[in-house]
C-alpha cells in the first residue's frame, strides 16, 4: 500500500463503526483531574477516567548537540523538513544517519546528481526478499515480530535499535550500503564531532559494518531453521547468503566544510516522542515515559505504538492489535473498580 491508501484504509476503518474521531485537534496539555484527567485541546476541554497516549515515537526528528557548530553557510535539514532533492542547494550533501530514512535519501539524492557522502553508524541490514518471500513475511511467519517484551534479554536497548535498511517499491529492490556504494554514494563512519570548521568521522566503520553482516547471517539462519522445522522448505527458494558490505579503502576521517564539497548535511539520525504536552510526572530523566507494557506510571494512563511496548512489532500498524488487546483489558479492570473518593492517583 502506498501512504494514501494506507491513511483511507484507516479512514473507512475509523467510520465503519462511527467512532467518534476529530482530526485536526491540537491536543496542548493532558492534566490530572478529578477521578482522572484533563485533556485541553483547540476545541475545548475532555474530561476522561482513562487516557491512551497513542501518539507514536516519531513525532519529532532526533538532532545531536554538535549540529549547532555547523557553520551558517551549509544548510541543514531533517526529515521533516525535506521534501525533494531540489530545495537543497547545489552541491555535495552529507546524509548522517543510515537506518531507512537515511539509505532511502541518499539514494535519491544521488540520483539526483548531487554527491553525497553518507556517515554510518549502527544499522540494521536486511534485504527487500529472501528464498523468494518478502523479508517482513518471514519476520512475521518466523515469529522475529511477536516476540515479547519481558522475553527481551535487553529492552532498553531493543526499543532504540535502528530501523532496518529497507525501501518499500514495486520492484522490492534491496537497498543496503552495497547498493549506495553501487550509484556512486561514498561511505564513511559515525559522525563524531564538529571542531574548526571539519566534521570529523569514527574509524570504526569496518567492525560497524562487519557486526551488521553478522546479525544478518544469524537472522537468515533464524529463517533457514523455522523453514526446516516447520516443513517448509519444498515451498520456499534455495537458501540465500549475501555478499558481505564492501568498503573500497579507507573511509575518510574528516570533511572540511571551508572547502565547498558539503553544501548541505540532512540529519537522519533517528526520531522521538513529543511529550511536552503531559503535564503530569511521568516521563524518567531522559524524557522517556515511564510504563510496563503500555501501563504507565500513573493510575488511568496507558500507551500504545511505541517500540516493543509489548512485542517487537508494536509501532507496526499490523502489530499494534495484539498490544491493544493486552492493554485496553487492563484498561477495562481499571474502569471497572470503584471510582477514587480523593484525587491521590498520580504520584
Amino acid at each position: 500500500m502506498s501512504s494514501a491508501e494506507v491513511a483511507q484504509l484507516i479512514g473507512r476503518f475509523a467510520g465503519s463503526f462511527g467512532a467518534p474521531v476529530r482530526s485536526g485537534v491540537n491536543v496542548t496539555s493532558l492534566q490530572p483531574a478529578d477521578s482522572g484527567y484533563a485533556v485541553l485541546s483547540e476545541q475545548g476541554e475532555i474530561r476522561a477516567r482513562a487516557v491512551v497516549i497513542a501518539t507514536g515515537a516519531c513525532n519529532r526528528p532526533t538532532v545531536p548537540q554538535i549540529a549547532a557548530a555547523i557553520p551558517a553557510r551549509v544548510t541543514q535539514f531533517t526529515p521533516f523538513s525535506y521534501r525533494n532533492p531540489y530545495d537543497l542547494p547545489e552541491g555535495g550533501v552529507l546524509v548522517v544517519g543510515a537506518s531507512a530514512t537515511g539509505v532511502q535519501l541518499a539514494a535519491e539524492l544521488q540520483r539526483s546528481g548531487r554527491q553525497v557522502l553518507l556517515s554510518v553508524g549502527e544499522h540494521t541490514r536486511l534485504p527487500r526478499t529472501y528464498r523468494g518471500r518478502d523479508v517482513l513475511w518471514w519476520m512475521h511467519e518466523a515469529g522475529v515480530w511477536e516476540q515479547r517484551y519481558d522475553e527481551v534479554e535487553d529492552l532498553t536497548r531493543a526499543r532504540r535499535l535502528p530501523s532496518p535498511q529497507l525501501v518499500g517499491t514495486p520492484e522490492r529492490v534491496t537497498l543496503d550500503l552495497n547498493a549506495l556504494a553501487e550509484l556512486g554514494v561514498e561511505l564513511t563512519g559515525r559522525t563524531a564531532a564538529v571542531r574548526e570548521q571539519r566534521v570529523l568521522f569514527s574509524g570504526g566503520l569496518r567492525n560497524v559494518l562487519a557486526l551488521a553482516d553478522l546479525k544478518l547471517e544469524r537472522l537468515l539462519d533464524t529463517f533457514d531453521e523455522w523453514a526446516r522445522v516447520q516443513g517448509r522448505e519444498h515451498e520456499l527458494g534455495a537458501v540465500e547468503r549475501f555478499a558481505p558490505t564492501v568498503l573500497p579503502g579507507p573511509s575518510r576521517l574528516h570533511v572540511d566544510l571551508d572547502s565547498g564539497e558539503i553544501q548541505s548535511i540532512l540529519w537522519a539520525t533517528g526520531f522521538q516522542p513529543d511529550y511536552q504536552w503531559l503535564e503530569l510526572p511521568v516521563l524518567d530523566q531522559k524524557g522517556r515515559l515511564r510504563h510496563d507494557g503500555g501501563v504507565v506510571d500513573g493510575a488511568g494512563l496507558y500507551a500504545l505504538g511505541l517500540p516493543v511496548l509489548r512485542r517487537r512489532k508494536s509501532t507496526f500498524i499490523h502489530g499494534i492489535e495484539d498490544d491493544a488487546r493486552e492493554v485496553i483489558e487492563h484498561l477495562a479492570g481499571y474502569l471497572s473498580a470503584p471510582v477514587p473518593t480523593s484525587d491521590a492517583r498520580v504520584s
